[in-house]
């Protein structure tokens, strides 16, 4: 075993606190971690463990040591990790590069079972993390280390959708909640060079809105702008995290376009016609498969696009997460585990 050091979560509360790390693996690389984003996951995880966890699954770091069979990496190289770090390989979803889907279920970076001993991952609130190679990626020298560590799951999450739902040229996208997914939402999609628009529940993100690339905002607590841009959008990207309304965003899709709600993993009603009228479809996604992740960081690397956050030395993450929990926070906020040595 190895022993580092990280934020364990017991109580509710994080406490500095030694960790093990198992013993590296033919395919596996030690990773020193730099930089890792705080993730509404990892607030409502805190909250609800029943046992120690460290949580932590969108970091950057460099390769410190490797296993005997790796050969895409080297010590020094610059690397990062999301929050899925295994998966079965043989289902149809891994063999479709969508491990984000196994069957089996992925093993998640941290509070997911380890698929050979049968631990508990440990996540990356940590100096150090020990992750099969497969689930690691090349960082792009050219991207900023803290501000692509989001792009590893707010990132992907938005990016598999608007991907699979063809925003690009000619197509109008709409994004609801500015937050860690939506900004990189609006990020993406201009990029692609679909018509974005950013649906706020107040005009002060307008400033916002227009820094990030986006053509219009949407007030959705005035009726007048919502109805103004029914049945408008071929792609309306749902960030918003606390539960809602479906229908007001429902009724903005064009014909045959998609409400992909993304921000709010619980249950849902939807109103069967507003679906029927316009034969809208509603779908939702999680994380992303291996081969779409390297798109993403390529991408990201050939249009510049990095998350806007805020670095806090990790000895503050306790205030971190009491700001998220309160909105107090533009757009990600990010981990620097250097305070760990």
């Amino acid at each position: 075993m190895r022993t580092t050091t990280g934020w364990q979560a017991v109580g509710g509360e994080l406490r500095r606190a030694p960790l093990e790390r198992r013993a590296l693996r033919p395919d596996d690389l030690a990773i020193r971690v730099d930089y890792c984003g705080v993730c509404h996951t990892d607030l409502h995880a805190i909250r609800s463990a029943d046992a120690p966890l460290v949580p932590g699954h969108e970091f950057t770091g460099v390769v410190t040591e490797t296993g005997p069979e790796v050969t895409g990496f080297a010590i020094g190289d610059p690397v990062a990790v999301g929050n899925i770090v295994d998966s079965c390989g043989a289902c149809a979803m891994c063999l479709a590069g969508q491990e984000n889907f196994c069957h089996e279920f992925p093993t998640l970076t941290y509070g997911g079972t380890d698929r050979h001993d049968g631990s508990t991952t440990l996540g990356a609130y940590s100096r150090e993390y020990v992750v099969r190679d497969r689930f690691a990626y090349p960082l792009p020298r050219g991207l900023d280390p803290a501000g692509a560590a989001p792009l590893l799951c707010a990132g992907i999450t938005v990016w598999e959708p608007l991907r699979a739902l063809g925003a690009g040229p000619g197509s109008r996208v709409a994004v609801a909640g500015l937050g860690g997914l939506g900004h990189l939402a609006v990020k993406f999609a201009v990029a692609l060079g679909a018509e974005t628009t950013v649906i706020s529940r107040s005009a002060d993100k307008a400033a916002d809105a227009r820094l990030l690339g986006a053509h219009d905002l949407i007030v959705s607590t005035g009726a007048e702008g919502m109805a103004g841009a029914r049945e408008k959008f071929d792609v309306v990207i749902d960030t918003i995290s606390a539960p809602h309304d479906l229908g007001p965003y429902l009724r903005l899709v064009a014909m045959d376009g998609t409400l992909s709600h993304l921000g709010h993993l619980g249950p849902v009603t939807v109103n069967t016609l507003d679906l029927l009228v316009g034969r809208k479809k509603l779908s939702s996604a999680g994380s992303g498969g291996r081969p779409a992740t390297a798109a993403m960081l390529a991408f990201c690397a050939a249009h510049g696009i990095t998350a806007d956050v805020e670095v806090l030395p990790s000895a503050r993450v306790t205030g971190a997460l009491e700001r998220l929990d309160r909105g107090d926070v533009h757009h990600r906020f990010v981990l620097d585990l250097s305070d760990l040595d």
